[in-house]
């Protein structure tokens, strides 16, 4: 099977795994985790970075610390990965789903706007929704596919809203907008190391921030808020949330060959752009000017799109549709989705991501290209 987007361990993981493994240090603490949270920090343009167990523990960390809770609602993207709402809903909280924008995937912000303009007030300094009166203290825009919206756009109206900005920017690592790093805009932002994604851990998170005191209570949250160093005191209820010395090793290894990463995903997408232009109705997502993605999932819309996804699968070269919107999952039905025109419907009908693993041969992709064009 031609992977949708797997790892790529060409560098120095088996050195510092086996470090980890023939000096003892293979838990939460060790100079990997260390090392790891400074790379981190560092690329993203941000004071501080915390390595947590997952994006998902990363997002539900940063909305405990903002102090989400049950009466309050936030706001998100309908379309993103399961992740973003789960970390949500751990907290008691209801997401308002703000619909797709169908050119770039991103949170359709003419939408937001609307919803902000006509339906919410501020009361005490936060934002409210009118029709419950329920505080909205957070907005979690999510960079889909490593795309990013108008970020300055983004930025004014959670200012003059008073909503507090955390990123989604799980699929954005080595993503740009005007030339800062995803996840370095709002108050916390937050990237996933999981199998797929551009770097792994296998399995891990990070948080990212210039809030001095946000990190520290980041870090002391995810070790179960032990608050003396010998006697198992604790000040809070905490998580088991910290990234192992092991991943932490292998995160390391990975961040110092994400530059060539970076470079393979650009010649990947430019290749597919270039072998299917003119191809049937097959298009590719908006990128502004002003946005540099890291272009994590090449993606295509077209018509054919479940045709495309048997042929594909069928001959060994795994391709994914688009998430399916959260307001059609059950346990989202019941939740706000502000819309005009479904675009997210829209979109994930018609989308579906192909083979891009960072190691992937030219004659791989080559091979993907003459596939899609049979059907065709």
């Amino acid at each position: 099977m031609l992977l949708l987007s797997g790892p790529n361990m060409g560098g120095n993981e088996w050195k510092y795994v086996k470090d980890c493994l023939d000096t003892g240090w293979v838990s939460s603490v060790g100079s990997y985790v260390d090392q790891f949270e400074k790379m981190s920090a560092a690329f993203a343009g941000t004071q501080y970075a915390v390595a947590t167990s997952s994006g998902t523990t990363a997002l539900h960390i940063c909305l405990v610390m903002l102090d989400v809770t049950a009466a309050d609602y936030v706001i998100t993207p309908n379309i993103t990965f399961i992740a973003t709402c789960n970390a949500i809903k751990y907290t008691g909280a209801s997401p308002i789903f703000i619909d797709t924008d169908s050119a770039n995937w991103q949170m359709d912000l003419d939408v937001l706007q609307h919803f902000l303009e006509t339906e919410t007030e501020e009361r005490n300094g936060f934002c409210h929704y009118k029709k419950d009166g329920r505080r909205i203290p957070v907005i979690m825009p999510v960079h889909v596919l490593g795309n990013m919206t108008d970020m300055n756009r983004l930025m004014e109206l959670a200012n003059r809203y008073h909503l507090t900005v955390v990123e989604d920017s799980t699929e954005a690592l080595g993503s740009y907008y005007n030339g800062k790093h995803a996840g370095s805009f709002g108050l916390l932002g937050t990237f996933s190391y999981n199998g797929n994604k551009i770097i792994t851990t296998g399995g891990g998170g990070m948080i990212v921030t210039n809030d001095e005191a946000l990190a520290k209570r980041a870090k002391h949250l995810t070790t179960q808020a032990k608050s003396d160093p010998f006697e198992y005191v604790h000040d809070a209820i905490g998580y088991n949330y910290r990234l192992v010395n092991v991943a932490a090793a292998m995160g390391v290894a990975q961040m110092e060959q994400l530059p060539g990463f970076l470079q393979r995903k650009k010649e990947i997408i430019a290749f597919y752009k270039s072998a299917l232009k003119g191809v049937g109705d097959i298009q590719f997502q908006d990128v502004a000017d002003s946005v540099q993605p890291n272009w994590w999932l090449p993606t295509i819309m077209t018509e054919k799109q479940k045709e495309l996804l048997k042929v594909l699968n069928d001959h060994k070269m795994q391709s994914r549709p688009f998430w399916v919107p959260m307001n059609q999952l059950v346990m989202f039905k019941e939740d706000i989705y502000i819309t005009e025109k479904d675009n997210s419907n829209y979109v994930y009908q018609r989308c579906l991501s192909i083979p891009c693993s960072t190691n992937i041969s030219d004659e791989s992709l080559q091979a993907v290209a003459d596939k899609i064009k049979t059907v065709f």
